[in-house]
């Protein structure tokens, strides 16, 4: 058997060719095949990334023949950067890329690179999210962007690039549930809306916060008629509790929308 390559077996007894070898002190595992031909163009495949420097993170998918493009792009940062990640981390100077199958790349602040060099990317009808500790998480929540949030009305991209995932190119226009940003005669303001069999409008607000105070106000209001919709209040982190009681006292909601809804089921 050549090196690098190790005979295996698989559950039903047919025979695997697992491919790992070491470099620089890495062990570097780049898969199992059902030959030991394609294991070895695997190995030669793979040791070709490490020492032709023609092949670079802009052009290495027109080189991958035989390695999954997420081994070649760890063994790429490897010997460009020094370091070896399991997931497809490619490190550029004050940010990094990580390569995501149909998507292309995606740019993160340093500040995230912990967090992807252990969670992987996934795609769910066409949705980016990670697992963590069970669950599945949107990628935009660690943005403060709410499951089911639009582009364009609840956050924007600054550069208009939604792969460019950096905090600084990432703006939340509305943060709350029930909230969206509008302009009455040239200034900003906030409209405050629930649906119930369709969207009531509640009011418009000079703050965001205010609005997600109306929204929660509403919220409570058919809860306690009755409502078993399970709708999610805002939590106002800019509020103090003296805050927020003020401002929810201080809040009215329409008329016709208390007389519609007090009898809501």
């Amino acid at each position: 058997m050549a090196y690098g390559i190790y005979e295996t077996k698989l559950r039903d007894g047919s025979p695997s060719f697992r491919v790992s070898f070491y470099h620089e002190k890495k062990h570097i595992a780049i898969g199992s095949y059902p030959s030991e031909k394609d294991a070895q163009n695997a190995l030669d495949e793979a040791l070709r990334f490490y020492a032709d420097s023609s092949i670079t993170i802009e052009n290495f998918s027109q080189n991958i023949f035989f390695i999954s493009p997420d081994k070649a792009v760890s063994i790429l940062n490897h010997r460009d950067n020094g370091v070896y990640f399991k997931t497809p981390i490619y490190l550029k100077q004050g940010y990094f890329l990580y390569f995501l199958k149909g998507k292309g790349a995606i740019k993160f602040d340093n500040d995230d690179l912990f967090y992807y060099s252990t969670h992987r990317i996934l795609i769910h009808d066409g949705h980016l999210y990670v697992n963590d500790y069970g669950s599945q998480y949107s990628l935009l929540q660690r943005y403060g962007i709410r499951s089911y949030a639009v582009c364009g009305v609840d956050y924007e991209f600054a550069n208009g690039d939604p792969l460019d995932l950096r905090y600084e190119n990432v703006i939340v226009k509305n943060p709350y549930n029930g909230v969206r940003e509008t302009t009455v005669k040239g200034l900003i303001r906030y409209e405050a809306r629930i649906h119930v069999r369709g969207y009531y409008l509640l009011g418009t607000f000079r703050t965001v916060q205010q609005a997600a105070v109306a929204y929660n106000k509403a919220v409570d209001l058919l809860r306690s008629h009755g409502s078993t919709k399970n709708y999610v209040k805002n939590y106002i982190t800019e509020y103090s509790s003296e805050d927020y009681r003020e401002c929810y006292e201080k809040t009215v909601l329409p008329e016709k929308f208390v007389r519609a809804f007090t009898d809501c089921k």
